[in-house]
């Protein structure tokens, strides 16, 4: 087998392996001392020092490095994986709050919808019988508990 049947067990063996790991396996495998290694990439030999022994790369040094290696710098260069917003404990009320007042507003807007359609629908199948009155009643019962949750969640969350 040649270089390509290698290169894609080389990068993946790479994004696997710590950056420091991969930086000291690489000079080892060529036979170079620190001392070495810092001339050819232009880095201090504490730099390097620092690197095997798992300090985060920059991105100039992982660039130096990558250059010598003859391999690409997100070899070297580790990114911090992305993490939602995380929010303070203070910040759980609100939060909460803010959570179920779109709830309920979802609530409201899907009632003004559904009972002009309801209603619609019960004068053309069975206009002799209004039964739609009884589902926006209740309906509009559940809107009323609704409200009257958030009323008693908001000044629980006041209080605290």
């Amino acid at each position: 087998m040649g270089k390509r049947g290698r290169a894609p067990q080389l990068e993946r063996t790479a994004q696997a392996m710590e950056p420091g790991m991969f930086v000291r396996k690489k000079r080892l495998e060529k036979g170079w001392s620190q001392e070495h290694l810092a001339q050819l990439s232009g880095l201090s030999v504490r730099t390097i020092q620092r690197i095997e022994n798992g300090n985060k790369v920059g991105l100039e040094s992982g660039k130096c490095l990558a250059a010598v290696f003859e391999t690409d710098v997100s070899n070297l260069i580790q990114e911090e994986p992305m993490t939602p917003f995380q929010n303070n404990a203070t910040d759980a009320p609100i939060d909460e709050y803010a959570a179920n007042r779109k709830g309920f507003m979802l609530h409201i807007v899907t009632f003004m919808i559904m009972i002009p359609a309801l209603y619609y629908f019960n004068l053309q199948m069975t206009p002799d019988y209004f039964w739609v009155k009884w589902v926006a009643l209740f309906w509009g019962v559940g809107i009323v508990l609704h409200a009257a949750t958030m009323v008693v969640m908001f000044r629980r969350s006041d209080d605290r």
